[in-house]
């Protein structure tokens, strides 16, 4: 399985919950995460109230790891209270959503 094939699922989920994915570009910020997924609110809570709305993805190959620099980005963003996912599998995409 490609990373492509991961991304292609990732996006049909994401839109079946009736969410939105969209493609980043970091213009010089090397390992910044790629792609941001957008879910609406759920259970009524009000989207003002919810934790995380947004959840920024690496996606990878199966078994092949975020590189160092990556790593050292997400933890940035983490620190800055962002939700950053590394996922390398259909399984992981599930276990995202659900």
């Amino acid at each position: 399985m490609r990373e492509r094939d991961i991304e292609r699922h990732l996006v049909k989920r994401v839109k079946q919950l009736g969410g939105e994915v969209r493609k980043v570009e970091w213009i010089g910020r090397r390992g910044a995460p790629d792609r941001l997924v957008m879910l609406p609110p759920t259970d009524g809570v009000c989207y003002l109230r919810m934790r995380t709305a947004t959840t920024w993805v690496e996606l990878k190959a199966p078994g092949v790891p975020a590189e160092d620099y990556q790593l050292r980005e997400h933890a940035r963003m983490r620190a800055l209270g962002q939700r950053v996912e590394v996922i390398d599998s259909i399984e992981a995409v599930e276990s995202l959503l659900s």
